[in-house]
């Protein structure tokens, strides 16, 4: 409990320290043990990544740079052997999150129990359709059962649906099934590569069946989604945000600028830091600090600013929550998701629960 206190009384001082960065995606491999139809780095694997006390020592420059929280992602994350060192050295630190695909959190269990949040991906209720997407046989069996186990567990599990074309007109009835059962979820957007320079992360260009045609289904979702927010508090995204993304879909434009490098950046598998996954590599994590305040830095965040590139959900949730007042409301609101505030009293997944699609779309 002194220790949890501790932790809680630092992020709540970097969250109200100005011109510090609050979000960091550290990806810390580049292997994945899936297939999915919308990315590429499955067909573009490294074996190479740091060792385990280069990414402990990374996250001492973080903590140092004034870091609120990092997102331990991949490819897989939890295919690395120190998984679990990793994950229990960054929690002591940061609010920290770790992505899993479903096929590794049952195995792992004991590492993920660090962990502040695990997301785990998985983008239908309809097992075929979702086995589909990941490109493996029995996905998404494994992925409910590895939900079920972590949410029983009193691990702060949620799920990470990335909305598409090809799963837009059923994410009401995803958002139910899940958030009724007391499990969180958080929203990412498909998106693909939009540029042909080398970048940090490339996941590939477009894929048809995936990208977002039916706008105004996607305008209606988000209003949908507003409205149901406001009775529903396990949906993890702000209002502000569904309205931002609604808005764009609406009439294509953003009532945001980018803050890449000013409140979040990106460090790969080598520790090669960008602004974001569209991005060249700008440096290294480890002098990264000597970097923080140059003229060189600050020339970077006003190109950046104008960038229009993305529809990563992330990037834009910490675009719009980007003063010191939204970094303490994004604290406040993660922490009491968080394990540490976590109900004691939550309703188990039932074991035997199977999903049960509405006849018509939402």
């Amino acid at each position: 409990m002194v220790t949890d206190l501790k932790k809680a009384t630092s992020l709540m001082i970097r969250s109200l320290t100005p011109n510090r960065p609050y979000h960091v995606q550290w990806l810390i491999t580049r292997k994945c043990n899936y297939r999915c139809r919308g990315c590429n780095v499955w067909r573009e694997q490294d074996s190479r990544e740091l060792s385990t006390e280069e990414i402990k020592q990374g996250l001492d420059v973080l903590r140092e740079l004034g870091v609120v929280e990092v997102v331990l992602s991949g490819g897989n994350p939890l295919l690395r052997e120190d998984a679990g060192e990793i994950i229990r050295y960054a929690s002591q630190f940061f609010i920290t999150t770790v992505y899993d695909n479903g096929s590794m959190a049952t195995e792992k269990i004991d590492a993920l129990r660090h962990a502040d949040f695990v997301a785990i991906s998985i983008d239908s209720l309809d097992p075929e359709k979702n086995d589909y997407i990941r490109g493996v046989k029995g996905a998404w069996r494994k992925t409910i059962s590895a939900v079920e186990k972590l949410h029983n567990e009193g691990i702060a599990v949620s799920v990470s649906p990335t909305i598409s074309q090809f799963n837009l007109h059923e994410i009401l009835d995803f958002t139910n099934y899940f958030t009724q059962r007391e499990i969180p979820i958080w929203y990412c957007l498909y998106s693909y590569d939009t540029c042909e320079q080398t970048q940090l992360f490339a996941i590939g260009k477009r894929v048809d069946e995936f990208a977002i045609a039916d706008t105004e289904k996607m305008v209606e979702v988000c209003n949908s989604l507003i409205k149901l927010k406001k009775k529903n508090s396990k949906i993890l995204m702000t209002t502000k945000i569904l309205r931002a993304i609604r808005d764009l879909y609406r009439n294509g434009k953003r009532n945001w600028q980018c803050r890449a490098l000013r409140n979040f950046f990106v460090i790969d598998h080598l520790g090669r830091v960008a602004a974001c996954h569209l991005h060249n590599p700008i440096t290294s994590i480890h002098n990264l600090p000597k970097l923080w305040n140059s003229n060189e830095f600050d020339e970077l965040r006003r190109k950046y600013s104008q960038c229009t590139q993305c529809t990563y959900m992330c990037y834009i949730f910490y675009s719009l929550h980007g003063s010191i007042l939204g970094n303490v409301q994004i604290a406040q609101e993660q922490w009491k998701n968080a394990k540490l505030l976590f109900k004691k009293e939550k309703t188990r997944f039932p074991s035997s629960a199977k999903p049960q699609l509405s006849a018509k779309p939402c």
